[in-house]
């Protein structure tokens, strides 16, 4: 039976919905100067926000959280630069609520439209990051929907002082504060009432590990977009430039290993990997690396590599190492153990490019350019709010779009069927 949900959820959730519809209706310039004023907010506030982070910072260490999650917690003054521009830049992007996406006449006179608006209320439960809040309330200003955030235990104190320098923003440009929430409950039974809010969130999108999604899977009831495991593959081709290949191998395992769009599994064509591997085993410093026999052969230090190695999400300074015979192999490996995230090809050889840009499935492909790029701001959608592992409704980095969904409106002029 599914358990009751609190009353103090739902008077939270019903406070969202209501607020949505304002949002919804907003103008396109509205919602702009929300946003603006959402970035000086958020700066005027820095340093009760980076205070809030360092209570949270320190409650982490005590209870034992692990370097990588630590990482993730950590609001920086970079960071922190890095989430406000974010803001700045979603709010001079192009306004897309109401885009015609299509639009025709029929035989009969009858005027048919498809038009763009926002999907209602937008759900977002997340682990750690506390950029995450912001983000995810930028976009969803930016695209008329309420936001309802629930961060994890770790990261409330910071999530909460992030949410009340928007709720300022908010009314300062006439907005509704309850456009944006973040939920104060975050204990498991709360995270199971808050993915059963039928009737008052319209997508639920969760941002964390395997645990995270195994929960979403087993109890929600309300419409969600998975934003899955990161077990991304870089494939080194024979026809390569090796400088690029050791750049971009060292960028996606080691610029920030906790992120799901860092490098997991590393394969080498068999003709290139004599002197490739040694040579990038030896830059590769602090990583421990796990591979098969030709592997071990080559890099005196590797250790072996069990099957599960090269289906793990690590989120760690590990890399599963694999020799192949071909881009065939290579690409058979990535079908059989990819996470469907972003899988990368360093090559020479269009022919060879083609092949992997058309045969492998994932929701980023990528030809010489690091993993890295797929999340956090990088590829023109400003902020992103997940990356969809899934084909149904959004897949890929998560922006303005797939917060929106469309509307046939049809106007006619006394029109009846017969």
């Amino acid at each position: 039976m599914s358990s009751p949900i609190s009353s103090e959820l739902i008077e939270v959730a019903t406070r969202v919905k209501k607020a949505s519809y304002a949002l919804a209706s907003a103008s396109g310039e509205q919602k702009r100067a929300a946003l603006e004023e959402m970035s000086r907010s958020l700066q005027n506030h820095r340093d009760e926000i980076i205070r809030a982070n360092d209570t949270d910072l320190e409650r982490g260490r005590r209870s034992g959280l692990t370097g990588t999650q630590l990482d993730r917690l950590t609001l920086d003054e970079k960071r922190f630069a890095a989430m406000v521009s974010g803001v700045e830049e979603v709010a001079s992007l192009a306004e897309i609520v109401g885009d015609v996406v299509s639009g025709y006449v029929l035989p009969n006179g009858l005027k048919v439209r498809r038009i763009r608006v926002p999907l209602g209320v937008v759900a977002i439960v997340y682990e750690n990051r506390p950029n995450v809040t912001a983000d995810a309330a930028a976009l969803c200003i930016k695209s008329g929907n309420g936001a309802l955030l629930r961060g994890s235990s770790h990261a409330i104190t910071t999530n909460v002082a992030i949410e009340e320098a928007i709720s300022f923003a908010l009314v300062t440009v006439g907005l509704p504060e309850d456009c944006v929430k973040v939920i104060k409950d975050t204990s498991r039974e709360g995270a199971v009432e808050f993915m059963r809010l039928n009737g008052y969130i319209d997508c639920l999108i969760p941002r964390g590990g395997p645990s995270l999604i195994a929960t979403i899977k087993e109890n929600a009831t309300v419409p969600y977009v998975l934003d899955g495991d990161g077990n991304c593959h870089l494939y080194v081709d024979r026809d390569c430039d090796v400088d690029m290949a050791r750049s971009i191998a060292i960028n996606a395992k080691m610029q920030r290993p906790g992120v799901c769009n860092a490098l997991e599994t590393l394969l080498v064509h068999e003709e290139i990997a004599p002197k490739f591997l040694p040579d990038l085993a030896s830059d590769l410093t602090g990583v421990e690396i796990r591979g098969d026999q030709q592997t071990l052969n080559l890099v005196s230090e590797a250790v072996p590599a069990i099957e599960e190695d090269y289906a793990k999400e690590f989120l760690d300074l590990i890399l599963a190492v694999r020799v192949v015979k071909d881009i065939d192999e290579a690409i058979a490996h990535i079908r059989r153990y990819s996470s469907g995230h972003s899988e990368a090809i360093v090559t020479n050889d269009l022919r060879a490019a083609d092949r992997f840009k058309r045969e492998v499935d994932a929701a980023a492909v990528l030809v010489n350019a690091s993993t890295r790029f797929v999340d956090g701001n990088q590829l023109g959608l400003g902020a992103e709010i997940g990356i969809s592992t899934q084909k149904l409704h959004a897949r890929g980095p998560m922006g303005l779009e797939a917060l929106t969904c469309t509307k046939y409106v049809i106007e006619g002029d006394g029109h009846v069927r017969k």
